[in-house]
């Protein structure tokens, strides 16, 4: 595989054709590690690379190599995200593992299906689960830390349907390289001690604090050779037994018994709610972007929905000629795209969640994304910020729900993978919080997914549609993204990204930066990130001058400066040198790395 260096400039060929690039002269690329993600992180320009007959990008170097292993032995798409998230389980424990979901993206090379791994309330739960006695909405992280906050994990369930379906492999080969790992050791990256090193509640378990401390209570250093004999053990048995080893035994029982024994904040979750839960294969939503179709996840993620709502108004306002010059994004081009992302977010918080559950407006996803509504949101566009957008009125929204209020936090992971056979595949994969609810299983952390789901059960104008019901799963804003040629089944790109509900905005970016601005997916994902969800304007700390904060103040928008500390993955089909690769690129906020042949 070649490596190819990032040159952030506005390529004028059409996005297939893609830019011209100096080759490094190494075969392998020694990818950067910036310090820790969801905290303060810094920035580290990465490189680009090319392979020619399959892929993989994943957010941790051990484990996008796991992939590679596979892919390289002839395995599937699947097989290779299979492999990852075994790995990142060990390696990435703060964003990811079998403790928690995913949403997955697969396309055969000629249909696209959607399977939904998210977690789901358990039987005992109701709309009143983070709520105090005197009925109001308990402090977040009150609800987070526990038991209460754990739903029935869902990725292995899904992962073994998918390999089921599209698998190569043998699944206990899958397992191999994170067995290896956990029982030999792995090295401890910068990120994962920087998330340690600003923890505040992990400790608090006995087990998890004697994993990722030591005696006198300081975390693991960076190179710090960690070993994981229990997880080590547990991808034994499921390797060998399936998933029934996690869902229908010790393991399960176990989880039970970590959650409803919290000392000062048990939870509902049963051994039974474990086994019975079902992995579902979804319609996924498909909608057309100019020379594009473009396909993301339906609800229970509002990521696809939205992101389809963002799209749909910006062609009509047109982005293409607004783009960056000089890594520097022109003020028009932010106020448009914030100013999208406030209506889609505004229609998002009052519609959106399982479908399972609660109907959208017309029991459909198409009346939020019908050209015609799409087109009265975006004349509501103007040359001055709305501030805070008012949600709309699709076809058939009879219904009057209430507002979400929920806080969706941003530890999550996401992997894209193509295979030699014509197999792609884009999977983003979450345990919600950092370290998720600070509750370690026999190496593993647990999820805190449930509070996804909206603290208040209604508000003045209805119940809201995210409220915790028993069996429902949450909804999310992961946004696994498959792009193909419109009209044809040539795909184009993979995509997708962590980030809580800003993932919506930073997926959109990679889509506008790649399909209308004619960056390299490298190139888009290193664009400084920015965007709105219905609050302040938000642009990246560090990468915004004073003359962009001043020109979009100067429109009426409320700019926040922050970390926006993204973890965007992607792989795009282009041209390089009169050669058709495949071209992938690495969030350089992040540790993530691509490898291919």
């Amino acid at each position: 595989m070649t490596s190819i260096k990032v040159i952030l400039c506005a390529c004028a060929a059409a996005l297939l054709a893609g830019c011209a690039f100096a080759p490094n002269q190494q075969n392998q690329v020694a990818p950067s590690r910036p310090q820790a993600p969801e905290i303060a992180t810094g920035y580290s320009e990465k490189s680009g690379w090319t392979a020619k007959t399959f892929m993989v990008a994943a957010a941790n170097p051990l484990a996008t190599d796991a992939g590679y292993q596979m892919l390289k032995a002839g395995g599937s798409a699947v097989d290779a995200a299979i492999a990852t998230q075994m790995v990142l389980t060990l390696v990435e424990p703060q964003s990811s593992g079998i403790g928690g979901g995913a949403f997955l993206l697969h396309f055969d090379g000629s249909t696209v299906k959607a399977f939904d791994g998210r977690e789901t309330a358990p039987a005992s739960a109701d709309e009143n689960l983070f709520r105090t006695p005197q009925g109001k909405a308990v402090n977040f992280y009150d609800g987070v830390v526990g038991g209460r906050s754990v739903g029935a994990p869902g990725v292995l369930r899904m992962l073994e349907l998918a390999h089921k379906q599209y698998g190569k492999l043998s699944w206990a080969s899958l397992f191999a390289p994170a067995i290896t790992l956990a029982e030999e050791g792995f090295t401890v990256s910068p990120r994962l001690a920087g998330m340690l090193k600003s923890e505040q509640y992990l400790k608090k378990d006995p087990v998890a604090a004697a994993y990722f401390y030591d005696k006198d209570g300081n975390p693991r250093p960076a190179g710090y050779l960690l070993k994981n004999p229990e997880l080590a053990q547990v991808l034994r048995e499921i390797s060998q037994d399936g998933a029934d080893a996690f869902y229908k035994g010790r393991i399960a029982r176990d989880i039970e018994a970590k959650v409803r024994n919290h000392p000062v904040n048990p939870g509902g979750l049963t051994a039974a709610d474990i086994a019975g839960y079902q992995a579902r294969v979804r319609e996924p939503l498909c909608t057309d972007y100019k020379a594009w179709t473009i396909c993301g996840m339906p609800p229970p993620s509002s990521g696809g929905i939205a992101i389809a709502q963002m799209l749909g108004m910006l062609e009509i306002r047109d982005i293409r000629p607004l783009a960056p010059k000089n890594d520097e994004p022109n003020a028009e081009a932010v106020h448009l795209f914030s100013e999208a992302g406030r209506l889609a977010y505004a229609d998002r918080g009052r519609y959106v969640a399982d479908t399972d559950f609660v109907p959208l407006p017309g029991n459909s996803v198409k009346p939020l994304i019908d050209k015609k509504y799409l087109a009265e949101r975006a004349a509501l566009i103007t040359d001055k910020s709305m501030g805070t957008a008012t949600f709309g009125v699709p076809p058939g929204a009879n219904v009057a729900w209430g507002l979400d209020n929920s806080p969706e936090l941003p530890s999550t992971s996401h992997v894209s993978v193509v295979d030699g056979s014509g197999n792609a595949l884009s999977m983003t994969t979450s345990i919600e919080d950092a370290f998720g609810s600070r509750q370690m299983v026999r190496g593993f952390l647990l999820n805190n997914q449930l509070t996804d789901f909206s603290f208040d059960p209604a508000d003045a104008n209805g119940p809201v549609a995210n409220r915790v019901q028993p069996g429902k799963r949450p909804r999310s804003s992961m946004a696994p993204t498959l792009v193909f040629a419109k009209g044809t089944k040539r795909l184009v790109m993979s995509t997708g990204s962590p980030g809580g509900s800003a993932i919506i905005n930073y997926v959109v970016k990679v889509l506008v930066g790649t399909l209308d601005w004619n960056l390299n997916v490298q190139q888009a994902i290193s664009l400084p990130n920015f965007g709105s969800r219905n609050g302040p304007t938000e642009l990246e700390q560090g990468r915004a001058s004073d003359t962009l904060i001043e020109q979009l103040k100067a429109r009426g928008h409320n700019v926040r400066v922050m970390e926006q500390t993204s973890g965007l993955q992607g792989i795009m089909r282009m041209n390089v040198h009169g050669e058709e690769v495949w071209f992938g690129g690495a969030d350089p906020r992040r540790e993530g790395a691509v490898r291919g042949d």
